[in-house]
């Protein structure tokens, strides 16, 4: 079969400009000639399994978005099998176009059993969360529901993403985000008028006197997030409606939660629209104050915003997104890469986050490895959420964002880390009663699936031993 081409010109010169890189210096860093990548860049010539390897290794956040064989989904879905099974073995793309032509039934095998394993590992976090709640014989919560919803959509809703960015253009304009008095403006145009008060619930609606109250008690990016919310809720309000009626939870309550939480995703969408925030988080490196200053948000918003960045064929780079409070229960959680988080508390002790959290207003950065071999650059910052009074107590939260290693180049927090080094970084893993490790000292409980042997004549740090499956 004659192998398939692929042309990326406009994709090609869209990745100098978005980096700044001249001609002459992407050819030499491919080792190929100028006159060739002008070939390329003109789809004079295709790309050749060999430069679309380099590529893909040198360039990963801007591979997603070069549209290599997007007719062949068995090639694209053996490739994201391959990935996500961990196996370590690298494999070139033109092998793996001879394994989709010449041997598709094993490809579809393959991938078939890849998803059995996915969803296998997805009912032992279920009852990992479980047993960690006490509620084995019951079902999911209505919140639980929710959570799971949006990690299927990848927390990405097409639909409302692209209206709230259509929305944020217009009342910003020129500017990175809208201003409160540009979204004030827009309320006052729907007959809503929008007033401040120092005490109350962080946003209140008045239906008969169509008046917006936001607590100013609070933050200035909180109340902002709040107009921002009451707008989604007004514009997007039959969207919003039809994606909650279509969902299928057992509750209403489920469905009530799913509608403020599409109305959160919206709220971030407008202030931090889709295509605005992705250039600047790549022109500065995904450096998270900076992003914060430039479209008027938070921390946390700004690192969940991140996770969100799934828009086909305008992917930004894969992150995860968590969020977690003093008691280690992980409150929110997103995860565009192949890291897996705990589904009820009980994170494991060595990862960042809960050292974040003792210690606020600090970035903590580091070097972790999952025991699928797959290495992550994390930073994590602990919040404090301030309160209206001394009679309230503050809300201390840690947040925390990461990346896989290979994209570390895009990543600014990378640029102090040795990369290349097999001892820098540190064993992680998921979740004390899923985690294979046999030789972690932090480790809690033994993992549910394994047998521990006991040896009375000899004292470790921890006081068992794990047999080998």
């Amino acid at each position: 079969m004659a192998q398939r081409r692929t042309f990326a010109g406009a994709n090609l010169r869209a990745l100098r400009a978005g980096r700044g890189i001249r001609q002459q210096d992407l050819a030499a860093t491919l080792g190929i000639s100028a006159s060739y990548l002008s070939q390329l860049e003109s789809d004079d010539r295709a790309l050749t399994p060999a430069l679309i390897d380099r590529l893909r290794n040198l360039f990963p956040a801007e591979w997603q978005d070069i549209p290599y064989d997007r007719t062949a989904e068995l090639y694209r879905a053996l490739e994201e099998a391959l990935s996500s099974s961990a196996s370590g073995a690298l494999y070139s793309s033109a092998q793996l176009h001879k394994i989709v032509d010449q041997f598709p039934e094993f490809a579809r095998r393959f991938i078939d059993l890849n998803g059995q394993h996915q969803a296998n590992l997805q009912r032992l976090e279920m009852l990992d969360e479980a047993l960690g709640s006490g509620s084995i014989a019951g079902g999911r919560l209505p919140w639980e529901e929710v959570r799971d919803w949006f990690h299927n959509t990848n927390n990405y809703i097409d639909v409302l993403d692209r209206k709230a960015e259509e929305l944020s253009l217009q009342l910003a304009g020129n500017d990175a985000t809208p201003s409160t008095n540009q979204m004030a403006g827009w309320l006052q145009g729907r007959g809503t008028t929008l007033r401040f008060a120092q005490t109350g619930p962080l946003r209140s609606f008045d239906e008969t006197t169509r008046t917006l109250m936001i607590n100013t008690a609070r933050s200035h990016e909180s109340s902002r997030f709040q107009i921002s919310w009451h707008i989604a809720s007004i514009a997007f309000q039959d969207d919003i409606s039809a994606i909650c009626d279509a969902a299928d939870f057992r509750s209403q309550t489920a469905k009530h939660l799913l509608s403020v939480g599409l109305g959160n995703y919206t709220a971030g969408a407008i202030l931090m629209s889709y295509e605005r925030f992705r250039r600047a988080a790549r022109q500065v490196r995904h450096d998270v104050d900076q992003l914060r200053h430039l479209f008027s948000s938070s921390f946390e918003q700004v690192c969940h915003r991140l996770s969100t960045l799934q828009r086909p064929g305008a992917r930004g780079t894969p992150m995860y997104f968590c969020r977690v409070d003093m008691a280690g229960n992980i409150t929110k959680r997103h995860s565009a890469t192949r890291m897996r988080f705990a589904r009820f508390g009980g994170a494991c002790p060595l990862w960042l986050v809960h050292e974040a959290v003792a210690m606020s207003d600090r970035i903590h950065v580091q070097l972790a490895e999952m025991p699928d071999g797959v290495r992550y650059v994390s930073i994590a910052k602990g919040l404090i959420k301030h309160t209206a009074s001394y009679s309230e107590h503050p809300r201390r939260y840690a947040v925390t964002l990461g990346c896989e290693a290979d994209f570390a180049q895009d990543f600014v927090y990378a640029d102090r880390l040795n990369l290349n080094s097999p001892h820098a970084s540190t064993p992680i893993g998921e979740s004390c009663r899923i985690c294979n490790r046999t030789n972690c000292d932090q480790r809690a409980y033994p993992p549910s699936d394994m047998e521990i042997m006991v040896d009375l004549s000899t004292r470790e740090i921890v006081p068992y031993q794990l047999k080998q499956r």
